[in-house]
């Protein structure tokens, strides 16, 4: 690749998870890149639990930074299944051959991620709402509602499931979609529960879908899916508030044998974490115009119930920063989306079946409760899961040209 073409330069717009991990790989690759933040300042105690599947610490680790996950991490060994009454539906871990998944709090996450790309030499401009962007004939300028700007070579969209970046793109592209559930967790620092052992159980309720896992210091971490037939903005469920929410949805889980109604009365309203409505991104027809580029939820976002959401962000961060060390931008955004859209759509649309069984009515929850565990016998999960699990980059194999 000549000097001209080369990419030396990229905007990363959003400051979440993508974004650093984005300006990270970038460096990596020989490219600078600064982070630009709509928000005025971190987001510090922002969002609740969440899981890193084995194959986004990989990611992480092909930029080597996948300590970042295990020094904040709690391991998942094993995911449990029951139904409402106690029963044990299906239990499956990851495979043998692959590191198991992390359990994180997305705030320790968020700061780790942050703090080791400031380590890295990444500057995150907060206070920088992308309004507009304007492509010249070698460079791109980002426009921001303060009325700065910004050039650089590239323009990466990381900014979220309700990106600016990626109506820049495409006017006319679609929004997310709504899942039929509202979701919310929290935190318990005295669960008065042993440890699960390093296994997530989760519940298909009567009325909730409902997850948690106890650490060896007895503290853990819960979520609930509640069915909803339209969704309930965060901004709308922290109206609300947090003690009305705990109250009902202990009413919710009054009639399941699990730990559920113990693990509601033990939280501390100001632990609640209300992440509003499920949605995910099915299929965003056009991730690339000109310079412009999307990664992470702006291009494929999946729902919480895939576990993937953040590892498949990390993912295409790494895989497009290789891409644009190897590739002119053209070439460059082809040969990632080529690499990126089929796995990722794939994982969408197996989540959606999943999101289908939690929102199950009463004749749909009592054949999902007889047919899962012969099925995940006849199935067997673990070697199901193997393709998504033991996804790997090469970071140093050389990105091809699609259309050579």
């Amino acid at each position: 690749m000549s000097t001209r073409t080369r990419i030396r330069s990229a905007l990363v717009i959003g400051g979440g998870i993508a974004g650093p991990v984005a300006a990270m790989a970038l460096r990596r690759a020989g490219i600078d890149a600064d982070v630009y933040e709509a928000y005025d300042s971190r987001s510090d105690g922002v969002g609740a639990g969440m899981s890193i599947a084995p194959n986004g610490i990989a990611a992480l680790d092909a930029i080597g930074a996948g300590d970042v996950v295990r020094s904040v991490g709690a391991p998942v060994h094993a995911i449990v299944v029951h139904s409402w009454n106690g029963r044990r539906l299906a239990e499956f871990g990851t495979p043998a051959d692959t590191q198991p998944s992390q359990f994180v709090w997305r705030p320790e996450l968020y700061a780790s991620l942050y703090d080791e790309a400031a380590r890295r030499g990444v500057r995150v401009h907060h206070g920088k709402r992308l309004v507009s962007a304007e492509e010249s004939g070698d460079s791109i300028t980002a426009h921001f509602a303060d009325g700065s700007s910004a050039t650089a070579d590239i323009l990466i969209g990381a900014d979220g499931i309700r990106s600016t970046t990626r109506t820049l793109i495409d006017p006319a592209a679609p929004g997310p979609t709504y899942a039929g559930l509202i979701g919310i967790g929290a935190g318990v620092k005295g669960t008065g529960l042993p440890s699960s052992g390093g296994r997530m159980h989760m519940t298909y309720g009567r009325r909730v879908f409902f997850g948690y896992q106890v650490f060896d210091d007895s503290s853990g971490g819960w979520f609930v899916n509640l069915p909803s037939p339209e969704p309930v903005s965060a901004a709308r469920a922290a109206e609300l508030g947090a003690q009305k929410w705990l109250t009902e949805l202990s009413a919710l889980v009054a009639e399941d044998r699990t730990p559920a109604k113990e693990l509601l009365a033990r939280t501390d309203p100001a632990e609640l974490a209300l992440t509003g409505p499920v949605e995910a991104m099915l299929k965003v027809p056009h991730w690339s115009r000109g310079r412009m580029v999307l990664i992470g939820d702006a291009a494929h976002a999946a729902s919480p119930s895939s576990g993937q959401g953040a590892s498949l962000a990390a993912e295409s961060a790494v895989q497009l920063a290789r891409c644009a060390r190897d590739l002119p931008y053209r070439q460059a955004f082809a040969a990632y989306e080529k690499l990126r859209r089929p796995r990722v759509e794939r994982i969408i649309a197996e989540t959606a079946r999943i999101n289908n069984d939690k929102a199950a009515g009463p004749v749909g929850r009592v054949v999902r409760d007889l047919l899962m565990p012969p099925m995940m016998k006849l199935l067997k999960p673990e070697k199901r899961m193997a393709w998504q699990y033991s996804y790997r980059i090469d970071w140093n194999e050389r990105a091809v040209d699609p259309g050579r």
